[in-house]
């Protein structure tokens, strides 16, 4: 199988980004970048301490800088930060040079799934639930205006949504089968 551009896969914090990502990327042969990483081997510190220290605006700078670099040379899969359509062009830039994938899920969904998870800053406030309901309302708009795909992640296993996205991939001639055509 061969991809034809890279897969960007966006969606709220919990939706199975980078889980999806390392899956699918194992299972077309291609690299896997998980953005927040890049960002974190890139500045030297964890994206929560450059937030406090530096901002958001400095920080959502170098997440544009990251998606543009990322998106050039070899096709790969690329997992964005939740935030990371919060800005027009970021938006643009994936539409054009990649597929986009929204791995989208209920805050419902994510409070179940993201409930003992104390590694993610956004989360640890008073009332979790409130703030993934927030988060949804004012970034699922521009994940469904980024989006070529979108796929629910609600219940099925990682390989289920994997296998989901490589159909929804075939099917719109994203992805092509490397094996020579066998007609007769």
């Amino acid at each position: 199988m061969s991809l034809t551009s890279p897969v960007f896969l966006v969606g709220l914090p919990g939706s199975g980004k980078s889980t999806v990502g390392r899956q699918l990327a194992r299972r077309l042969g291609l690299p896997f970048v998980d953005v927040d990483h890049a960002i974190e081997a890139r500045i030297g510190c964890s994206i929560r301490s450059f937030f406090e220290r530096e901002g958001e605006d400095p920080f959502r700078a170098i997440e544009s800088m990251m998606l543009d670099e990322l998106s050039m040379g070899p096709s790969k899969i690329i997992s964005t930060g939740g935030g990371a359509v919060l800005r027009s062009e970021n938006r643009d830039l994936m539409r054009e040079r990649g597929s986009v994938v929204y791995l989208r899920s209920s805050p419902e969904e994510l409070i179940r799934r993201l409930r003992h998870d104390r590694n993610r800053p956004l989360l640890q406030v008073a009332d979790p639930l409130a703030k993934l309901r927030e988060l949804h309302a004012q970034r699922h708009p521009l994940y469904a205006e980024t989006a070529h795909f979108t796929i629910e992640t609600g219940r099925p296993s990682v390989a289920t949504l994997v296998n989901m996205i490589v159909m929804q991939l075939e099917l719109a001639g994203i992805l092509i089968s490397d094996a020579p055509n066998e007609a007769g």
